[in-house]
């Protein structure tokens, strides 16, 4: 990392469309304005909250998140999205986002911090298992027609 990183909520569009650039790398699947719609509406329903690291005021890593409660884990932080620009990978952006969130799951009473990753993620398993978060369950889903 080289100057000075802040962590700041993007609550609104402007400040989701700034991050769009490092957000796309993870979800190609959506257009710009499909993300912002679609954060914008589980921040309004779900409470969902999005967060962006930035370096020198430039989005370097953005984190899409919740608060959640289950019988399974308790109170605890659900990280939905975790992504760190590639062209700055391995600078301690993700590590420092990541970071934030434990001791802002903490600031908010929840007993734990889960995510799930992509089967194909080697890389990202790689930085969780380095950061201390371990292979706790299979993960199981199907479409619905």
């Amino acid at each position: 990392m080289a100057g000075t990183i802040e962590i700041r909520d993007a609550a609104d569009a402007d400040a989701l469309r700034a991050a769009w650039p490092v957000v796309q790398q993870l979800r190609p699947e959506f257009d710009g304005e499909g993300y912002v719609a679609q954060v914008l509406r589980q921040i309004a329903t779900d409470g969902c909250r999005a967060s962006v690291l930035y370096d020198e005021g430039i989005p370097r890593a953005f984190a899409c998140w919740r608060v959640m409660e289950m019988l399974a884990v308790g109170k605890h932080v659900y990280v939905d999205d975790l992504v760190t620009d590639a062209g700055v990978r391995s600078r301690g952006y993700g590590k420092a986002m990541l970071d934030w969130l434990k001791v802002e799951a903490k600031r908010l009473g929840c007993e734990r911090l889960q995510l799930d990753s992509g089967t194909g993620r080697k890389d990202a398993h790689a930085f969780y298992l380095r950061e201390g978060l371990r292979i706790e369950a299979f993960h199981f889903g199907i479409k619905l027609d």
